[in-house]
């Protein structure tokens, strides 16, 4: 079989670094950033989180193989930053909206566990208006039952 084992595709091996910077002397302020044991998610989402700054001219990546558990990401900058400056701080943006939404998604399936719990005065739980994101009034029930997406 041509696929390496699961644990190679992500575990590091001791002194492997995870990312290996290269800057490219034929585009000025652009480099070739390699990605260790990742693949097309967080590639892409790097990506996106790139293009969404305004002082990256271009960003994109590719994985070269798939049985090769890395992807490249070239950035280029107007030069107001250089390319691993923006990298990271387009990865904090990233972490800070990923808690975000983290946060959301914990916060639905808390109102999601309230409302499956009952009537508010029986459990003694109750939410407040800035707290109920549908506006339903105290968030003592979610209304039409169909309203809501179930997992």
């Amino acid at each position: 079989m041509n696929a390496p084992n699961r644990f190679e595709l992500y575990v590091l091996d001791e002194g492997e670094a995870p990312v290996e910077i290269n800057e490219d002397t034929k585009i000025p302020n652009a480099a070739t950033i390699k990605i260790l044991k990742q693949d097309h998610t967080l590639g892409n989402m790097l990506r996106a989180q790139l293009l969404s700054m305004p002082e990256v001219l271009f960003a994109g990546y590719k994985v070269p193989h798939p049985l090769h558990p890395h992807f490249l990401l070239k950035i280029q900058t107007d030069g107001t930053k250089a390319p691993d400056l923006i990298l990271s701080d387009a990865c904090n943006q990233l972490i800070g909206t990923l808690s975000s939404l983290e946060g959301s998604f914990k916060r639905e399936f808390a109102f999601k566990e309230a409302d499956s719990s009952g009537p508010a005065g029986a459990t003694g739980a109750t939410f407040a208006t800035s707290d109920d994101p549908y506006g339903t009034g105290g968030g003592a029930g979610w209304g039409n039952r169909d309203d809501y997406l179930d997992f």
